[in-house]
């Protein structure tokens, strides 16, 4: 196991990666982007990081098992209804569309590259571990879920 797999809240990860994009458009003329549609854009990414995130711990808490991402042994459902037909991870996708808002806001390309680098570091440090966990929980069942449902979108 890695020292990063399982260690830092998807939230937090979520943060820096804000932070470490805000710091290059501060620094990187370039890549900025200007346009009127920004804020809509920006509002629009973020409603649906909202929605995701929120729909993702409704169905956790009805189903009566934990939200925490950092102990997914501790699970007592494997929750596949609602939102989670759509996508295995949408409180993960719910933070990725937050990081787009952020990059709408700040008017820069750099957040694109944010988001992604997101992505690929949740997907290895926070994703397969859960997966393998959940897998070693609920088997056959879970193997079937994730047969049929993608992880992102």
């Amino acid at each position: 196991m890695h020292c990063l797999q399982n260690k830092i809240p998807p939230p937090l990860v979520a943060l820096c990666f804000g932070f470490v994009v805000w710091l290059f458009h501060e620094r990187v003329s370039w890549a900025r982007v200007d346009s009127n549609y920004l804020p809509w854009l920006a509002g629009l990414f973020f409603l649906m990081g909202t929605c995701c995130s929120i729909a993702g711990m409704l169905s956790f808490k009805a189903a009566k098992t934990t939200v925490n991402p950092l102990q997914p042994a501790t699970a007592s459902a494997l929750v596949t209804s609602g939102i989670y037909q759509i996508t295995r991870n949408p409180m993960y996708v719910g933070l990725m569309f937050i990081l787009l808002a952020w990059a709408a806001c700040l008017g820069t390309l750099l957040g694109l590259v944010g988001a992604v680098c997101f992505v690929l570091y949740l997907n290895w440090f926070q994703i397969k571990p859960e997966e393998q966990a959940l897998t070693e929980l609920f088997g056959a069942d879970y193997l079937e879920y994730k047969s049929r449902v993608r992880r992102w979108l």
